[in-house]
């Protein structure tokens, strides 16, 4: 859907890396409202039905979609019908795509090791 690859790998990944400091820098104060509205929209968006042909991302236990590990609590395209999440499958992803997709998988793993005997069944 972006055209403008060097943007999406340059400055949009560094304004989303800074967006809690800009929100301070703007506001002069915390960006918890900022992360209250988001909780919000997503709980909005999971409660009513998705609009045809579209889909939203929120982070669900993964049932191994997109080779993330079965079990790990990773963002994911969705859909709702108003009562149940659905994982959109199948969504072309470019290299560039699946290399932050892996890396973010591979951060989630070494984590979940860090806590691993703080978890229930460990």
């Amino acid at each position: 859907m972006i055209s403008d690859e060097a943007w999406l790998k340059g400055e949009f990944i560094t304004s989303v890396q800074q967006r809690g400091a800009a929100i301070i820098k703007a506001r002069g104060a915390s960006s918890a409202a900022s992360a209250a509205n988001a909780i919000v929209d997503s709980v909005r968006s999971i409660l009513g039905p998705t609009a045809p042909g579209d889909w939203h991302s929120v982070c669900l236990c993964s049932d191994g979609s997109y080779d993330v590990e079965v079990g790990l609590i990773s963002s994911f395209p969705v859909r709702s019908n108003g009562k149940k999440l659905e994982i959109v499958q199948e969504l072309p992803l470019n290299e560039f795509s699946r290399t932050k997709i892996a890396a973010t998988v591979n951060e989630l793993k070494e984590e979940k090791s860090l806590v691993a005997e703080l978890l229930p069944g460990r």
